[in-house]
């Protein structure tokens, strides 16, 4: 049985930080691309940052330069360390991890975990 389950959300105030983290079980998880996305109410789900196996990066253009994702593959986590919150930060955000295979992919998504930058 896969699972991912995030942790790390709460209340903060503009400007702090946060850093999520997704832990997985049930995948061979240096083999997965992972992502992590944010939905606000009303909006559309967004992804913000992924990471391959090796470690490459992509950033949307809206956290690029706040936030970092990185992975430990000892410890089967991903990682969103997120500077200089905005209150349009606001979201719920979740993990994602992507492999492909040659005749089909996998998709796996963790519960979410609230984010609220207020002061």
């Amino acid at each position: 049985q896969v699972q991912l389950v995030e942790s790390g959300g709460g209340l903060v105030q503009p400007g702090g930080s946060l850093r999520l983290s997704c832990t997985a079980s049930g995948i061979i998880f240096r083999f997965y691309a992972m992502g992590w996305y944010r939905q606000a109410p009303g909006k559309q789900r967004e992804l913000l940052a992924g990471i391959s196996g090796g470690s490459s990066t992509n950033y949307a253009d809206s956290v690029k330069g706040r936030f970092t994702i990185s992975r430990d593959n000892a410890g089967n986590t991903v990682y969103l360390q997120m500077n200089s919150l905005k209150p349009e930060d606001t979201a719920v955000y979740s993990c994602n991890a992507h492999r492909v295979f040659s005749t089909r992919e996998n998709d796996y998504w963790g519960q979410g975990t609230q984010v609220t930058v207020s002061s």
